[in-house]
Order: structure tokens, then sequence, then C-alpha cells
């Protein structure tokens, strides 16, 4: 089974795994060793937002750009593209959420039939929505 990650559990994996439940670390080594690992495409646009608005501060040697690299080469992701299924699910009124992003990662899960690691709350309620953490 594919398992996508949310775009925090994408930081705390990089940088602060003590952050992620046990079970959200296991759903990722496993999903890391069997090369089912992926995150949706606007995960690397929060990342860049977040590095933008100085809520991301990395070391000298690393720009947004070389961070996110970093991420995808270490873990193996596969990035998932946005489609018109997707963005439109998203904007369906099934997955009630005020952050737009939310709503595209969580309908990247659904149309991929996913597993969603992710600690938001409100997607664990979201109907035909697998997550863990």
């Amino acid at each position: 089974m594919l398992t996508i990650c949310d775009t925090h559990v994408l930081l705390f994996w990089a940088d602060r795994p003590d952050r992620l439940t046990l079970p959200a670390q296991e759903s990722l080594i496993a999903a890391r060793n069997s090369g089912r690992l992926a995150c949706a495409a606007i995960s690397l646009w929060e990342i860049a937002v977040l590095f933008r608005k100085n809520r991301l501060i990395l070391p000298p040697q690393h720009t947004s750009v070389s961070y996110m690299e970093d991420i995808i080469l270490s873990q193996g992701l596969h990035i998932l593209p946005l489609t018109p299924a997707i963005a439109g699910l998203a904007e369906s009124g099934v997955i009630v959420h005020g952050d737009p992003g939310d709503r595209l990662i969580a309908a990247t899960a659904i149309a991929h039939q996913a597993l969603l690691i992710s600690a938001d709350e409100k997607l664990h309620t979201v109907p035909g929505l697998r997550c863990i953490w």
C-alpha cells in the first residue's frame, strides 16, 4: 500500500523524528523500505513557503531546494502530482478543512487509496481517508 506523508511529517522525519509517534515511525520505515513512500506535490510548495516566511530555518549550506531534494533522495519519496481528479475532490466539499493544502493532500491520499500519515485531527475525520498517527 502506498503511504503518503503530510508536510509536517516530512519535516519531523527529516529534523525531529522524536516528534513522530511510534506507529508513524513504523509506517514510514515500512513504506520507505518497500519503495511505497510518497508525498503530494503541494507539500514541496508548503515547505518553500515555510522557508520564505522564516518559519523553517535551515543551516547556511541549505537552500529550500537543496533541503527538499535531500528529503526526497534520503527517503526515496515519490512525488504525486496534482491531477484534475484530485483538484476536483479537494474542492468537492467531501474534505472539510480550511487549509487548501491539506485538502489537496487528503484528496491525493484518497485518489491513490493510500494511507496518510498526519497529526492533523481534522483529516482523521474525513470519510474514506485512512490516517495514522
